[in-house]
């Protein structure tokens, strides 16, 4: 039996299924490091980080005492689930009429997930991680790899990641740079909100600074901003870093006398498309078929098995390519200076 029957290729909605369904799954187990890194370290040192979980976090501070009888396990603070919750319901709109209804249903299931593990997630009365400094940064990589692993599922946490998606689907610009563009605003906003008793404590029992309270109190509001942006820019360096290796892709060449076979099997299980080229064989001076076919890294493995369940003597090179852009792959979004389009046109016209 052929390794295309065995695999059920002409089946493809069986695999496009199968795949949707362990993107949801990544959706939602991935973004569960997200909340624990939010309720045992960034709300414990009272951080404000970027995004809308900084929002909400500076929204949980800024509450906290005003609701005793509605938030009782939370000091009568407005809770992070609820407002996280609140706030996305907003952008699932937007992120319907621009991205596309698939990239909303996936950020539905992500926004579910995200408020479900915040309120089952108990807030830690004293952070994991006691140094905030530290705090800041290995925190933020944990948040980023966890919202990278969301991203690369096609999904969303919701929050400014929605407006990163967005911009990142006409524009050729790096989702970590966007992310960070928005949160520098957000983390600022640090500065204005009051000082948790835990920094005050930390003002109070260390040697008096130069400049008397104010001079003290300025330089805390200072440092908790910037342990803001340590945790923005470690979490942004993560993004980019997951999705620079997942979006990877190769190259395969493949020698065979079962092109037909091993070419079919490709673009019905692994989704592909495939070119056969016409050789020939120097030495033998026969012709020979070429199987050209551009994957992405995760999935070569499969090829991989695909030609050897066929064809184990056929002759394979793999290499890995910076870029592949096209159906199937990266959109195209550079787009030349306007200058060059107007002398283009009046070249066509002349």
């Amino acid at each position: 039996m052929r390794y295309s029957q065995l695999v059920n290729p002409h089946n493809t909605p069986q695999v496009s299924r199968a795949r949707t369904v362990f993107e949801y799954l990544v959706i939602i187990i991935g973004i569960a490091p997200m909340a624990l890194m939010v309720n045992w370290v960034l709300l414990p040192h009272a951080f404000v980080g970027g995004g809308l979980t900084g929002i909400c976090s500076a929204i949980y501070y800024v509450t906290g005492g005003l609701f005793p009888s509605l938030f009782p396990e939370y000091g009568g603070a407005v809770p992070v689930w609820l407002t996280t919750f609140v706030f996305n319901a907003i952008l699932l709109l937007i992120a319907g009429l621009t991205v596309g209804w698939r990239f909303t249903i996936r950020t539905m299931v992500g926004v579910a997930a995200i408020t479900f593990w915040y309120r089952v997630i108990p807030i830690l009365p004293e952070p994991i991680i006691e140094d905030p400094w530290l705090g800041a940064i290995i925190g933020g990589f944990v948040f980023g790899l966890s919202l990278g692993c969301v991203l690369a599922a096609n999904g969303s946490s919701g929050g400014t990641d929605i407006v990163a998606m967005i911009v990142n689907h006409y524009h050729n610009i790096s989702l970590g740079n966007i992310m960070l563009a928005c949160d520098i605003l957000i983390i600022a906003s640090a500065f204005f909100l009051p000082l948790p008793e835990s920094m005050l404590q930390e003002y109070t029992h260390s040697s008096p600074l130069q400049g008397g309270i104010e001079g003290g109190l300025l330089f805390l509001k200072i440092k908790r901003v910037l342990y803001g942006v340590a945790m923005t820019i470690s979490y942004t360096v993560a993004v980019d870093w997951l999705m620079a290796r997942i979006n990877r892709s190769v190259h395969f060449l493949i020698y065979s006398s079962k092109y037909e076979e091993i070419a079919t099997a490709i673009n019905t299980t692994v989704n592909r498309g495939v070119t056969v080229l016409d050789g020939t064989g120097w030495y033998s001076k026969k012709p020979v078929k070429v199987i050209s076919v551009l994957v992405r890294k995760p999935e070569s493995s499969l090829v991989f098995s695909i030609v050897h369940s066929i064809d184990p003597e056929a002759l394979v090179s793999i290499a890995e390519v910076s870029g592949v852009f096209g159906s199937g792959f990266d959109k195209i979004k550079a787009k030349p200076p306007r200058g060059q389009i107007e002398s283009f046109q009046a070249l066509k016209r002349g």
